[in-house]
């Protein structure tokens, strides 16, 4: 028996019929929808303590359930003694199932946990897609705070299938994803 992500579900069966309506579309395949979600994770001190490197990386794939790739720097920065070739962080870009999954951690596990939350900015990159920063990786249930060696954050950026903000804000919000009201 095939099982579906709980948010992947709600898309289908809640979302697309309500931006259907709202936006006047008169096909299911025009609805935007998520494309990707990419986690970034910089870790400064990657080119003193290797370990560091090997420890958020651990922790991102304790996060994401998939193993991130290492990134390195594209050009050498003295004054961050930083030379061209050197890791400096790693990432992980979910699809599928699994890009449903974390978002639903995310919206309905971590954020909450976030003290003095009042919600995420809305500000988009005027391409139709959503990136916001987290400042410390304990907020998700899955990092033992008592293994961890640093307080972290990272970036998570969200991609859909449209250009217009105002689409992909009205997807987010229906998501659940709690945006600040300005």
């Amino acid at each position: 028996m095939f099982i579906m992500v709980r948010l992947k579900e709600k898309y289908f069966k809640e979302i697309i019929p309500e931006m259907m309506r709202k936006f006047n579309c008169k096909n299911r395949n025009t609805v935007p929808k998520l494309e990707k979600i990419v986690i970034n994770m910089g870790v400064g001190e990657a080119n003193t303590n290797i370990k560091a490197l090997d420890s958020a990386m651990k922790e991102l794939a304790l996060i994401t359930g998939q193993c991130p790739t290492k990134t390195y720097a594209k050009k050498s920065i003295a004054a961050f003694k930083v030379k061209e070739g050197m890791p400096v962080g790693c990432r992980v870009t979910l699809r599928g199932d699994k890009m449903y999954e974390v978002l639903d951690r995310l919206i309905n596990v971590a954020l909450p946990r976030i003290r003095d939350f009042k919600g995420v900015n809305s500000s988009f990159d005027g391409q139709g897609n959503y990136t916001m920063g987290i400042k410390e990786q304990i907020i998700f249930p899955e990092i033992n705070y008592d293994q961890i060696e640093k307080v972290r954050g990272m970036n998570i950026s969200i991609v859909t299938t449209t250009n217009d903000d105002k689409k992909t804000l009205d997807l987010l919000s229906l998501f659940g994803l709690p945006f600040t009201r300005s």
